[in-house]
């Protein structure tokens, strides 16, 4: 009969996927073209929750008048955090596609300041995954926008 392994063994497991999964969010993340066009980047994550900034930007402003950031440009960002939640979250990678994104704008972000973006994965099925995410920016209490979304587990991935 083969050893059991060690607790140190098992941490040691647990801590290294932990690494690959991270390593392989960050990967995810700066490969896709749009996230990399707005300037998106990844702040930190655990098993299930990621924080992502998008920084201000002028050419991501929708209103000149007032300098606000664009509510496509918090979307994505609500969109992008929510889907590193959900791969943070899953034991095997698989691809996904956001099924539903409802998202609700509660004031404007101010001008000149990035943008943070807290998700969470908070129920997988076999098919579906669902998501909350806030976007804020000094205070994640202070809600710019939220969002609870849902995403196609295991989707073909597309032709090259």
């Amino acid at each position: 009969m083969a050893d059991e392994p060690t607790e140190r063994e098992l941490s040691t497991a647990v801590r290294e996927r932990a690494e690959r999964k991270e390593q392989l969010a960050r990967l995810f993340s700066r490969h896709v073209p749009h996230n990399e066009a707005l300037g998106m980047r990844m702040i930190g994550m655990t098993e299930r929750e990621v924080v992502f900034e998008l920084p201000y930007d002028a050419k991501l402003v929708g209103n000149p008048d007032t300098g606000t950031l664009h509510g496509g440009a918090i979307t994505a960002l609500l969109d992008a955090t929510s889907g590193i939640a959900v791969f943070a979250a899953l034991t095997e990678l698989v691809p996904i596609a956001t099924l539903d994104l409802r998202i609700d704008y509660l004031k404007p972000a101010e001008p000149g300041k990035a943008v943070r973006c807290s998700a969470t994965c908070y129920k997988l099925t076999h098919n579906v995954a669902f998501s909350r995410a806030v976007a804020y920016q000094d205070d994640p209490a202070n809600v710019i926008a939220h969002s609870v979304g849902t995403f196609m587990l295991s989707t073909k991935p597309g032709k090259p």
